[in-house]
């Protein structure tokens, strides 16, 4: 049987090469390769066959009910999951560092268990002191949700499988927060690292499958704005969201990028107070509340996300230029389709805009 040897595995994209080197051809990423070692054999020997087990193989009628969704309570949340958490179901959720990914879990969490049904939140970055902390802040104090700290993926399992067979059934739903801090015994590498993740998320969504446990995974992002880690990760949740919001403003938007069971041109919009996340059912009063109809040099668009329209304001500024070059500044908005119409109103509309700069700002963000 031939020695099994080290391989070399790219911490961003997942690629593996024979050898080390300081740039992954792949994704072009600088000092993202570390060395990994090989998974243990499966089969007896080289070329040999397991034997299965038959299963059941069935038609796409079926006379079962279709799975009942379970509704958080944060409309803004469970508009964008489609009307709530389907069982059984893995979900992703990103966004910047601070940007309030575990205060919207935990607020999520917290108004389900409210409603009477049973929750777990396990905590991989804070001690259960400081989750209870923001839970007073949050007024959730006397909600009762399940805490737990641990980062051992046989720890969570474990426990949580240990937690349902008292008779109480499965949790509705289960939070880790987050995925990049668990590891697993069965591997030798380093938490956070391509192997790590993969295994510790494909042994989560497998408990979610068999028990019909929701499943709500966070994850870090990257430099560039996408999820750490391979993305293996995405392909294996039914669902993966987007936290966002800019550091200047108050407002975040929750946006789907995949959904199995629902629509992704759905957001939600939520604002960030002293008290939490506050949900904004009609975006377009919050971005028009302060407007001034009389103001020069601004109108109000009208966006379609989803199944809500959406109102805000454009501003724009347009003055001569004294530099060879005129300047574009942009906020909110893309850089090349301005620069797109501003060669249109020039070529076209006989507007001269070449010698002058322009500035264009969405209010809100």
């Amino acid at each position: 049987m031939a020695k099994s040897s080290a391989s070399f595995v790219c911490q961003s994209c997942g690629s593996a090469t024979g050898k080390w080197a300081g740039k992954c051809e792949a994704c072009g990423g600088w000092n993202t390769i570390v060395e990994e070692g090989a998974a243990p054999p499966i089969g007896a020997g080289a070329g040999r066959r397991l034997k299965g087990r038959r299963f059941a193989l069935e038609d796409l009628k079926s006379d079962e009910p279709a799975p009942v969704r379970r509704p958080t309570g944060i409309a803004e949340f469970d508009r964008v999951t489609g009307g709530g958490l389907v069982p059984g179901s893995a979900l992703l959720v990103g966004g910047d560092p601070g940007i309030g990914k575990s205060t919207l879990i935990l607020q999520a969490l917290g108004k389900y268990a409210q409603s009477g049904q049973r929750a777990v939140y396990i905590s991989g970055e804070e001690a259960l002191a400081q989750v209870r902390m923001r839970g007073s802040r949050l007024g959730l104090s006397d909600s009762p949700l399940h805490l737990g700290a641990a980062t051992n993926v046989e720890d969570i399992l474990a426990t949580l499988e240990a937690d349902s067979s008292n008779g109480r059934g499965a949790p509705g739903i289960v939070a880790i927060d987050s995925i990049q801090t668990l590891w697993t015994g069965a591997l030798d590498a380093a938490p956070g690292t391509v192997a790590q993740l993969r295994t510790a998320s494909f042994d989560l969504v497998r408990y979610a499958k068999a028990s019909g446990a929701a499943l709500l995974l966070v994850g870090h992002v990257t430099k560039d704005g996408q999820i750490a880690g391979p993305k293996a990760i995405e392909h294996l949740v039914d669902a993966v969201l987007y936290f966002e919001g800019e550091r200047g403003h108050h407002f975040r938007v929750l946006r789907a990028v995949k959904n199995r069971f629902g629509a992704t041109d759905e957001i939600g919009v939520f604002e960030m107070t002293g008290a939490g996340l506050a949900e904004v059912a009609n975006p377009s009063a919050l971005f028009l509340g302060d407007r001034a109809s009389a103001a020069p040099g601004t109108a109000v668009f009208a966006g379609l996300e989803g199944t809500r329209p959406l109102l805000c304001e454009i501003q724009a500024l347009v003055s001569p230029s004294s530099y060879g070059t005129p300047r574009r500044a942009v906020v909110g908005w893309d850089t090349g389709r301005l620069a797109m119409l501003l060669a249109v109103l020039d070529a076209r509309g006989g507007l001269g805009m070449s010698g002058h700069d322009v500035y264009l700002n969405v209010a809100g963000g």
